[in-house]
């Protein structure tokens, strides 16, 4: 387990069997980060990183996008603070405030846009290969 670890990041703690965050202080962090006072607008940190599963929290200023993303798995996006809208095919749009939760299939594309300041937890699921069941 701890060479997978290693192998899968280059900080390996992202991977640790057991993994604890305090979202308020990773809030902050992100406010303090240099990406916060780019031109995007925005900050994100990946907080946990194992193989198949992936946390990111990101922070975005009002009027700030996202835009063409897509996962290869599964992803939910769950607001914690402000609002975000995330566009859909077809002219479909989600708009989440403080405690909505959205799942999308995999290689769905989709756009977030901050309405207002805005925080998200974006969980990314991989579908096991057959590669990885031989591990």
């Amino acid at each position: 387990m701890k060479s997978e670890r290693r192998t899968l990041t280059r900080l390996p703690e992202l991977a640790e069997q057991i993994i604890r965050h305090n979202i308020g202080n990773e809030l902050e962090k992100l406010k303090a980060a240099p990406s916060w006072q780019r031109e995007s607008a925005r900050s994100a940190e990946t907080l946990v990183k194992y193989k198949e599963f992936r946390i990111v929290l990101v922070r975005m200023k009002p009027g700030s996008y996202m835009s063409h993303h897509r996962a290869e798995g599964p992803i939910s996006i769950h607001a914690l603070q402000g609002k975000i809208r995330v566009h859909l095919p077809e002219d479909r749009m989600e708009d989440l405030k403080p405690g909505d939760l959205l799942t999308l299939e995999r290689c769905l594309e989709h756009d977030v846009e901050a309405l207002e300041e805005s925080a998200f937890l974006l969980t990314i699921a991989w579908p096991e290969t057959e590669s990885s069941n031989k591990t």
